[in-house]
């Protein structure tokens, strides 16, 4: 069992060895730097701060730490909310930063192969120029990077109609804690051949093997959309409405849920963001349809009002232009952000099946008044998944550590009660790892662990992270 190790002058010697001396970072100000996702206000820095840029260099860097036992924390572009970049065991921090380039677009097969420091946004792009499509695509996709997708299982607005990363990922090029380095499948539509080690890894939030090569599955682009924002009176009823457009026969390609303060929150914090809201409405859903031919958008469009009609809505707004689209996903994405600037906060990740948000949302607040926190609420609504942004404001330290977490068991109890989990897309990480009790029975958990251990079976990879600190 691994503990915190301290970095000698030979294990730098080493590290210097393998990947040259330019690229080893042992004082305070970088290691502060790489110590550090969007988690809270949370700091911890490694001991010492490499960054490898080939496999082989990974491989060298992980049999030396597995022979000497220091732990070993994969860090990408530290945008994650689950605290899965954070060196908790300070060790080594392995900034996959030099991994940054497109390897090959195949138009014939519609695959690309990339490597994991390319930044999320800049890979839909580039697939984009030659007229095909990569549709998963998280808020953070302008900074956060494709490998941290592909080990948080990132989702996005579009995951309800094109699913989330872990449908678009064929084979991956891995480094074992041990320096071996494997493919874990194959360039193949399908396959049936063995395990499924890809979609293993999928989501192991790097505790298995260090990602450096990944071979995704591409979509031809469409070419036409519609985005309408549909103000709610109530809120509960914009959950309600999310199920029915569904029940009616509609997948749309985003349906985004944001209530009250999160609109709010989000206009504050971007200038020259002008959406009119009512004073008594009280959420929002921003849906999308997306396809080839325009005629039959708009017939669906027609179909989606139809059913939101029988709630209490207001006026419906529909983006005429590329630079209305543009503005109002800029809100959507832009709220977490806006909460972080005005207060710390804890978010949290449910996702229940979707004719359950109502509940879930009306438990929250309860449970909210019941601690004395306040809750801003907003999410992928059309695959149940809420993040509940708990806002720190004026409450005490005393109660920020003990109220709001007790409040947070709770949420995560009512989520699972209605068969829904804790995290649709961010993961577990440092700070859900002791909610997991709620969701797995020991016999799940031990068998979680038992993979861990087959992998990894010293213990230095991500130590820390996804399994109680009491398993």
């Amino acid at each position: 069992m691994i503990t915190t190790s301290q970095i000698t002058g030979q294990v730098l010697e080493k590290l210097a060895a393998i990947v040259g001396a330019s690229f080893v970072f042992t004082d305070l100000e970088t290691r502060k730097h790489y110590g550090h996702d969007e988690t809270e206000d949370f700091v911890f820095p490694p001991g010492v701060v490499v960054k490898p840029g080939t496999p082989e260099e990974v491989a060298a860097i992980l049999m030396m730490a597995n022979e000497a036992l220091i732990p070993v924390t994969p860090i990408g572009a530290r945008t994650g909310l689950s605290g899965g970049a954070l060196s908790v065991y300070e060790g080594i921090g392995l900034s996959m930063e030099r991994f940054n380039k497109i390897l090959h677009i195949d138009e014939q097969n519609l695959q690309v192969t990339v490597e994991p420091a390319v930044i999320t946004q800049v890979l839909r792009e580039s697939v984009a120029e030659k007229g095909l499509f990569y549709p998963p695509d998280p808020s953070s996709q302008g900074s956060c990077w494709i490998g941290g997708n592909v080990a948080e299982n990132a989702g996005g607005a579009r995951a309800v109609k094109y699913g989330v990363t872990k449908d678009y990922v064929l084979n991956l090029e891995v480094v074992l804690p041990n320096g071996e380095i494997i493919w874990t499948g194959a360039n193949t539509l399908k396959n049936s051949t063995g395990y499924n080690l890809t979609q293993l890894m999928v989501g192991s939030e790097g505790t298995l093997g260090i990602i450096t090569k990944i071979v995704m599955k591409l979509l031809p682009k469409n070419t036409h959309n519609i985005l309408m924002l549909v103000p709610f009176f109530k809120a509960d009823e914009a959950c309600e409405a999310v199920s029915a457009i569904f029940r009616a026969g509609i997948v749309p390609s985003a349906l985004e849920f944001l209530e009250r303060d999160a609109i709010d929150w989000a206009i504050r914090y971007i200038d020259g963001l002008n959406v009119p809201i009512g004073p008594e409405i009280k959420a929002h859903l921003l849906i999308e349809v997306d396809g080839n031919y325009p005629d039959i958008l708009f017939q669906e469009a027609e179909k989606i009002m139809g059913v939101v009609e029988h709630f209490q809505i207001d006026e419906i707004l529909f983006a005429d232009t590329e630079d209305q689209k543009n503005a109002l996903w800029k809100m959507r994405r832009s709220v977490g952000e806006a909460v972080k600037s005005n207060s710390i906060y804890k978010e949290e990740d449910t996702v229940v099946p979707r004719y359950e948000l109502a509940n879930l949302l009306n438990g929250i607040k309860t449970i909210g008044n019941k601690y004395g926190f306040q809750s801003v609420c907003y999410g992928h609504a059309g695959d149940g998944n809420l993040h509940v942004n708990i806002v720190k404001g004026d409450l005490s330290d005393e109660a920020w550590d003990t109220e709001v977490t007790k409040g947070i068991r709770e949420i995560f109890e009512l989520t699972v009660s209605l068969k829904g989990t804790l995290s649709g897309e961010h993961g577990i990480g440092y700070v859900q790892k002791n909610y997991m009790d709620i969701a797995f029975n020991n016999a799940q958990l031990q068998l979680m662990k038992g993979i861990k251990d087959v992998f990894d079976p010293n213990g230095i990879l991500n130590p820390g992270k996804i399994f109680p600190d009491n398993l």
